[in-house]
C-alpha cells in the first residue's frame, strides 16, 4: 500500500479485502488501496499536525473497468468518537468494488482526536468534491458520486446531503471550486435526530458538545432539513437495535417522501447496531443485494 507521511501501513489482511471480495463476488478485481490527504496544505480549523489533525480518503478502486464507474465516499461510525473503519469502511469499499464500484473511506475528524462540528462536515464535503475533482484520474464519473454512511457516520453522510454548495468559482483551490452535493445518499442504521428525547446522546455530545445550541440542534437534526435537492435514498435499519432507534431512519424516509424525492427504506427484524455486512444475520443479509438492485435501478450501475 501507498504512504503517506505520518500514517503507517494499515494491516496486509486489510489490503487483502477488496481482493478477497471480488474472490468471492466472481466479478471485478480490486486495486491495491492508496490514502489521500483531504487537506495537502492543512485542514480548516486544525489545531495541530499530527496524523489525527490530517483527515484521509483511503481510494479503492476496481481494477480492469474500462468506462467511468459510479463512486461512493464511505463514512464509518463510532460516534463521533472513534471511526469502525473495518467493517463499516474498508469491508464497504471491497464489497463495492467487487461489482465495479470505486470506494473512498473517509477518515474524518472526530471528537476522540479533538473536534467538533463543523469539523466532520467539513471533512466529507471536501472528500466529495475531492472525488469529483479527480474523476478522470480516479475513473469515476463525476454525475455518479454518492455518500454512505452508518450509525454517527449515517449522521454525516445525511449531513452532507443536506448541506451542500455548489463550490465557489473563485477559489485558488480547484477542488474547492466544485460542488459537494452528493448524487446519492446510502444510510445503515443512521444518526438523524438532534436536540429531541430520540437523539443518540452519545453522537450529539461528540459533534455538538455538553450544552449545544439548540439552533445549531435543530440545523443538524437533517430530517428538518430534507429538501427537493436532497439526492436519492437508500436507508436500512433493524427492529431490534438498541443504541440508535429506528425512529431516525423512519422520520428521514418521511421527510423524503413528503419531498418527492426518490427513497427505499429496509427494516429488518433481526439484528444490533453496527452490523456493517451483516453477513451471520438471516434476513438482514441481504441488506447489500437490496442496495446493489436499488442502484441499478437508479442506472447507478449502467456504462456510459
Amino acid at each position: 500500500m501507498k504512504q503517506i507521511a505520518g500514517f503507517g501501513c494499515l494491516k496486509n489482511a486489510f489490503c487483502l479485502l477488496p481482493i478477497l471480495f471480488a474472490a468471492l463476488a466472481g466479478t471485478a478485481r480490486a486495486a491495491e488501496p492508496t490514502v489521500e490527504l483531504l487537506w495537502p496544505q492543512g485542514a480548516p480549523g486544525a489545531t495541530g499536525n499530527a496524523p489525527a489533525d490530517k483527515p484521509t480518503l483511503t481510494v479503492f478502486l476496481p481494477e480492469n473497468v474500462e468506462r467511468p464507474t459510479a463512486a461512493v465516499v464511505i463514512c464509518p461510525g463510532g460516534g463521533y468518537a472513534n471511526l469502525a473503519a473495518d467493517h463499516e469502511g474498508r469491508q464497504i469499499a471491497g464489497w463495492l468494488n467487487s461489482f465495479g464500484v470505486a470506494g473512498f473511506v473517509l477518515e474524518y475528524r472526530h471528537a476522540g482526536r479533538g473536534y467538533r462540528h463543523p469539523a466532520p462536515m467539513q471533512d466529507a464535503q471536501r472528500a466529495i468534491r475531492a472525488v469529483r475533482a479527480g474523476a478522470k484520474r480516479w475513473n469515476v464519473d463525476p454525475t455518479r458520486i454518492g455518500v454512505m454512511g452508518f450509525s454517527a457516520g449515517g449522521h454525516l453522510a445525511s449531513t452532507a446531503a443536506t448541506h451542500f454548495d455548489g463550490g465557489d468559482p473563485t477559489a485558488d483551490d480547484p477542488i474547492e471550486r466544485v460542488g459537494c452535493r452528493p448524487d446519492f445518499l446510502v444510510l445503515c442504521y443512521p444518526v438523524i435526530i438532534m436536540g429531541e428525547a430520540q437523539t443518540h446522546r452519545g453522537s450529539q455530545k461528540n459533534l455538538l458538545g455538553d450544552k449545544p445550541d439548540p439552533a445549531l440542534a435543530w440545523n443538524l437534526s437533517n430530517e428538518k432539513q430534507v429538501a427537493p435537492q436532497t439526492p436519492p435514498t437508500f436507508i436500512f435499519t433493524t427492529d431490534e437495535d438498541k443504541s440508535v432507534d429506528p425512529e431516525h431512519s423512519l422520520r428521514f424516509y418521511l421527510a423524503l417522501h413528503r419531498a418527492g424525492v426518490p427513497a427505499e427504506l429496509h427494516i429488518y427484524r433481526s439484528g444490533r447496531h453496527g452490523l456493517g455486512l451483516a453477513a451471520d444475520v438471516p434476513g438482514t443479509s441481504t441488506w447489500p443485494e437490496r442496495l446493489k438492485d436499488w442502484m441499478r435501478g437508479l442506472g447507478l450501475l449502467k456504462k456510459k
